[in-house]
């Protein structure tokens, strides 16, 4: 009997939500779940197919997994799963890009707006019971830079254009794309910051792009702009960034990702009164499983019949998505 673990650090109705379905529609598989790596020691070592998120996992679960020889993320993200050392050169990675446009696009917008109106203080002002009054900032008529074009980017710029803003896209493959006004390759991504108000970041961790956006990024944007970051978060470098927030040079910035995830408790990013903290929450919301189930679904079929040649959505080592 194939045997399937899921390990998703979700609630119990989330991983139940994936294993019930698999279930329903593959009786024949061993199917076990858990809500950590940690976890995973009475089944890692028989496992040959491993669902889950590559923020999720670490190399010591495929040092223990002899057998296994497939791989689902289900995210687009391939981090910490192609780059871990002990994966096996022969387990095919699969992911479930093409969902995350709708989702993660209304998460930035959603940073913006909160960001422009400081939603944070009228939150805090509300705990205490203070009428505080005091005028929000427009997004209508202000630059957004978005850097990291794909799928993502292609639904937030037309999405962005309706509410008035002008919209910059920075990529290592300039092209047309709707809603955008402007691209330019990433070469120029700190020509292209002097103009912006709001700085979306949306590329995919790759080897040699650690904390390369730092003091030198944050300082070419106009001053008392916003920076969201919805990509990755060891491509910022964190101390930069609390230093632009500290002194004035940005308003604010909405952080949903992290080079530590957790975040840890003692992160300034915490106590900081301009800086809102989400935890991994861009692309994560109530239809999910519906959305990425077929994807899992179709390759499970494939995978069984032996048809693995035809599986979907099959990431090349080496290759980081978004």
């Amino acid at each position: 009997m194939t045997s399937l673990l899921i390990v998703l650090a979700m609630p119990d109705q989330v991983i139940a939500a994936y294993k019930d379905a698999l279930m329903a529609h593959f009786p024949g598989l061993e199917i076990s779940a858990v809500n950590h790596r940690d976890k995973i020691g009475p089944y890692i070592g028989r496992a040959e197919i491993l669902v889950t998120f590559g923020a999720m996992m670490a190399d010591e679960v495929y040092a223990q997994a002899p057998n296994l020889e497939w791989v689902q993320a289900l995210g687009t993200g391939v981090d910490r799963i192609t780059d871990q050392p002990s994966l096996g050169r022969h387990v095919i990675v699969t992911n479930v890009a093409g969902i995350h446009g709708p989702p993660v696009a209304e998460a930035a917008i959603g940073s913006m707006l909160a960001l422009a109106r400081n939603v944070p203080r009228s939150v805090r002002a509300q705990d205490r019971g203070r009428w505080d009054r005091f005028p929000a900032r427009l997004i209508d008529g202000k630059t957004a830079v978005i850097y990291g074009i794909g799928v993502i980017a292609e639904a937030l710029a037309p999405r962005l254009k309706a509410l008035g803003m002008r919209v910059v896209g920075v990529s290592s493959a300039p092209r047309r794309l709707p809603g955008f006004d402007l691209m330019v390759p990433r070469e120029q991504l700190v020509d292209a910051l002097r103009e912006a108000d709001h700085f979306v970041l949306l590329t995919p961790h790759r080897p040699g792009t650690e904390a390369s956006i730092g003091d030198t990024e944050f300082a070419a944007m106009k001053r008392g702009g916003f920076f969201i970051n919805l990509g990755r978060g060891e491509t910022v470098d964190d101390e930069a960034l609390v230093r632009a927030l500290g002194d004035g040079r940005l308003a604010g910035a909405a952080l949903d990702v992290f080079s530590v995830e957790p975040l840890p408790e003692e992160h300034p990013f915490w106590s900081m009164p301009n800086v809102i903290v989400t935890p991994h929450l861009g692309g994560f919301y109530d239809e999910y499983p519906a959305r990425a189930l077929p994807v899992v679904e179709e390759n499970l079929r494939r995978f069984l019949a032996g048809d693995r040649e035809h599986m979907i959505n099959v990431v090349q080592r080496g290759e980081r998505t978004l």
